[in-house]
């Protein structure tokens, strides 16, 4: 498509892999920029970001830098003399030199309809939130968080059943063919990066560990969205008898009304669920910590002292 074109990939996570492979087809990819190797698993070997490993079958240099904001780093992406940056999920705002160094700019592939959801967790924030759809922005990056001028938009509707595992993979697929979309007309001067609305501007951070309890006073609702959002981390999880427990796969009974405190493990229709704020939630498959996952007919089968007890104590 643009093979004279001299661009400079950054992302870290397997969403950012269908991007570069597509880039690879369209231009020169001269140079991957993505995070150092991190301690992981069991044992804590260090392991390389998915976009490393593609890089390299790829044949494509790569450059992990700790920091992007020194003058090393600046000068040694100087040296590939890009002439347009692409950026998934990278995992760092870029410094002013770098959003001036290549002549057509940086462009960054966001997974939301902005200004819906900048930051860090844009995905598991329209499961939690209930958005009926999200998305792919193509913006041109400024300085700021997320505010740069709008390109392309490609809206995604999010399934019932989605998690954010699943809406990332269609999303990471929407991301490549919005990239190779929007390079013709803006290389040529055809499609202007338009300002963002200056309504609707919401905000989302990155996940922790803590943000996958689940508080049972919550809306059932609510919380067969957070099983979703946390899928696959960092995991919605309760206690039970002092151990965690996982719960992987739910569904909400909005329409339940019963005398049990919220967290009570109950019988609704012959289906297992518990009591919440709002409703009960139907459990259909968790995990004790240590053990293999089970489908909740499995698990209750062999404790069933379970039911009629409270679950997050």
């Amino acid at each position: 498509m643009y093979q004279p074109l001299r661009v400079v990939f950054m992302g870290s996570p397997a969403f950012a892999i269908p991007t570069l492979e597509a880039l690879a087809t369209a231009c020169t990819v001269v140079g991957v920029v993505t995070q150092p190797d991190r301690p992981a698993g069991r044992g804590s070997r260090l392991q390389p970001p998915p976009v490393k490993i593609t890089a390299q079958e790829l044949g494509i240099p790569i450059f992990q830098p700790e920091r992007l904001h020194d003058s090393v780093a600046i000068a040694r992406l100087a040296q590939w003399a890009p002439g347009l940056i692409v950026v998934a999920a990278f995992g760092q705002l870029l410094p002013p030199a770098l959003l001036d160094m290549p002549p057509y700019g940086c462009l960054n592939l966001h997974a939301s309809l902005l200004p819906r959801w900048r930051g860090a967790a844009p995905i598991p924030a329209a499961i939690l939130a209930g958005d009926p759809a999200t998305g792919i922005t193509v913006m041109r990056m400024d300085e700021g968080l997320d505010t740069g001028p709008i390109i392309l938009q490609q809206e995604e509707p999010i399934q019932a059943d989605d998690t954010t595992g699943t809406l990332t993979e269609r999303l990471a697929q929407l991301a490549a063919a919005a990239i190779l979309e929007t390079l013709p007309p803006y290389i040529q001067g055809a499609l202007a990066p338009q300002p963002q609305p200056e309504e609707g501007i919401t905000y989302c951070q990155q996940l922790t560990k803590k943000d996958g309890r689940i508080d049972w006073h919550r809306p059932a609702l609510e919380l067969a969205r957070q099983v979703r959002a946390m899928d696959p981390w960092p995991g919605a999880f309760t206690t039970w008898q002092g151990q965690r427990l996982k719960i992987l796969q739910a569904y909400p009974l909005p329409d339940w009304r019963g005398p049990e405190p919220p967290g009570t493990v109950i019988e609704v229709d012959d289906k297992t669920a518990v009591a919440t704020g709002d409703g009960a939630l139907q459990l259909l498959a968790v995990q004790q910590a240590g053990r293999k996952a089970l489908d909740i007919e499995a698990f209750i089968c062999g404790r069933q002292d379970c039911m009629g007890g409270v679950l997050g104590e």
